[in-house]
């Protein structure tokens, strides 16, 4: 697959505004999709989204819309780049205006809450019979504001057909942006939604003051715990540890810019959930997700002691020092047995 014309992004928050540079980059022209009206009058005035990447210098080649059907028609290449929470409604309001045999490339990572369906899943939902289209998935350790920088960065891009997914690889792929193929979509996309949750964990063991020791073993012990889930699932048990799994997992989890471990410090150091979430503009997708994590790993049976007391801290305020004091206290157990 080579795009014979613009290729469409579709979401301009740091991540959708960061992918729509990396491609302008490689020579593209690009169609973003801005949601915000007066951002999208802003970016194509002064070559810079002030809102989500304050500070960087925007390419001549990203080309600001408010109407979803500039980015979308006659595109062979669309990157998804919107919250999990509104995706559903937005692939339905692409559809209209997708090609027949485009490529949709999913950049959004999350579990919806009330299907318990992964981005790639609802949009075998909602796609009408008939209408082919390949929908890729792409994860890895990757903040925005370092890609923006061109920092050397690799991720993964999963799909169902690899002569595809090299083809949007050579596409994307950049001097500083490097993209690995996989055909394990399910797992890379379990791997990206589940390590936010872990996030979460381990900054509420900063906000506690706990150290390095607990930190590691909040990040092994959930990696077992998000491991076990894409398993079940039918994943490759390697996925989780490439660059979509402890990849993306060690840098959300120890990371500074990670949104995901700033709410959970905030919460380790005694803030209640609601303030915090009233004080931040952009998402922290781990919130929502450890909604859908919960109730996942419940359906299908699977353990995951770490992700069900995040989801208590949220959603039935309970007290991160007892959570502590139970994980800890758990029946002793082999460390490769199951529910560990």
């Amino acid at each position: 697959m080579k795009p014979g014309g613009p290729i469409g992004v579709v979401g301009a928050g740091s991540w959708g505004t960061t992918l729509a540079q990396v491609i302008a980059d490689k020579g593209f022209e690009v169609d973003l999709w801005v949601f915000e009206p007066e951002l999208c009058r802003t970016i194509r005035e002064t070559r810079q989204n002030d809102l989500y990447l304050p500070g960087v210098a925007l390419n001549g080649r990203i080309n600001a819309h408010n109407d979803l059907d500039r980015v979308v028609k006659g595109h062979d290449l669309l990157i998804m780049v919107v919250p999990s929470h509104v995706y559903r409604n937005v692939a339905t309001a692409v559809i209209p205006f997708l090609m027949p045999d485009a490529v949709v490339v999913n950049a959004t990572k999350g579990i919806e809450n009330d299907t318990l369906l992964t981005m790639s899943g609802i949009w075998r939902e909602v796609l009408p019979p008939g209408l082919q289209v390949e929908v890729m998935c792409l994860s890895g350790p990757s903040f925005a504001r370092e890609v923006a920088r061109k920092v050397p960065t690799a991720v993964t891009l999963a799909g169902d057909d690899l002569q595809t997914a090299k083809a949007v690889q050579h596409v994307i792929s950049t001097g500083y942006f490097r993209i690995y193929t996989s055909l394990d979509k399910i797992g890379v996309e379990i791997a990206g939604a589940s390590k936010n949750v872990i996030a979460l964990a381990a900054g509420v063991s900063d906000g506690m003051s706990f150290g390095y020791n607990s930190r590691a073993a909040l990040i092994t012990r959930g990696l077992a715990e998000i491991t076990r889930l894409g398993v079940k699932m039918g994943s490759n048990p390697l996925t989780f540890l490439g660059l979509a799994g402890i990849g993306d997992l060690l840098l959300t989890c120890t990371g500074d810019l990670s949104r995901n471990r700033t709410v959970g410090i905030q919460l380790g150091q005694g803030r209640r959930i609601k303030d915090i979430l009233a004080e931040m503009r952009m998402v922290a997708e781990g919130v929502k997700t450890a909604k859908s994590i919960h109730f996942l790993a419940r359906r299908i049976g699977v353990e995951m002691p770490i992700c069900e007391q995040v989801y208590r801290v949220l959603y039935e305020d309970k007290d991160p020092r007892v959570v502590v004091r139970e994980l800890m206290e758990r029946d002793l157990k082999h460390e490769l047995e199951l529910g560990a």
